[in-house]
């Protein structure tokens, strides 16, 4: 598998997953202003849409999206926890868990915009709060977004909250979502990412 992403984008969350499976993979980066990879190429012919993730799971067969990607690296893994029954309440479960995480992503993305209206900004900071807030609450009384423990859905969540930092958006008032995000970073895996992409 190849993994095309940009450092700290959503991307390194399939990259925490990656390394926590152990699954082989190499790593393309992507240069999302560009569109070209690492190695020259037009990042649009590998996809369309321009964002990261893409995973290349095949000569020429590339999946796209978050929620795709995540999950199928999980179906590839023998990790129990990233790979519930397809047919089963927990997989479908996972998958709305990883779409909240959309919703967030949704919230807090925008921000980076350049040169983004006041207007906006607090149109998006109450979004934000509004996430928030709803974050908190799916962490009430667990470490966890799901029972079930450490899933793709807390790394995307934990890349997400992360941005947070360099937006200056304060989300001191979420401490299950502070410490859901730390505890992922403190992750090995995350941690190797980390280096890998190089920011740590």
């Amino acid at each position: 598998m190849k993994l095309f992403y940009t450092p700290g984008a959503c991307s390194l969350a399939s990259h925490i997953i990656l390394n926590e499976t152990g699954l082989p993979h190499h790593l393309e980066r992507v240069d999302l202003k560009t569109k070209k990879t690492a190695n020259g190429h037009d990042y649009l012919k590998i996809n369309p849409r321009g964002a990261v993730p893409a995973l290349e799971i095949s000569p020429g067969q590339v999946l796209t999206q978050n929620v795709a990607v995540l999950t199928y690296i999980g179906r590839k893994s023998d990790v129990a926890a990233f790979r519930p029954a397809p047919d089963s309440v927990e997989f479908f479960r996972l998958l709305e868990a990883l779409g909240f995480c959309e919703d967030v992503h949704g919230a807090i993305g925008p921000l980076f915009a350049p040169d983004v209206p006041d207007v906006v900004r607090e149109r998006q900071l109450a979004l934000v709060t509004r996430r928030m807030t709803q974050v908190e609450a799916m962490l009430n009384a667990r470490d966890h977004m799901l029972p079930v423990g450490f899933t793709q859905a807390d790394a995307l969540m934990a890349v997400i909250l992360h941005w947070t930092t360099p937006l200056k958006v304060d989300i001191s008032a979420y401490p299950r979502a502070c410490a859901l995000r730390d505890r992922v970073f403190a992750r090995p895996a995350a941690q190797k990412a980390l280096k890998e992409e190089g920011l740590a």
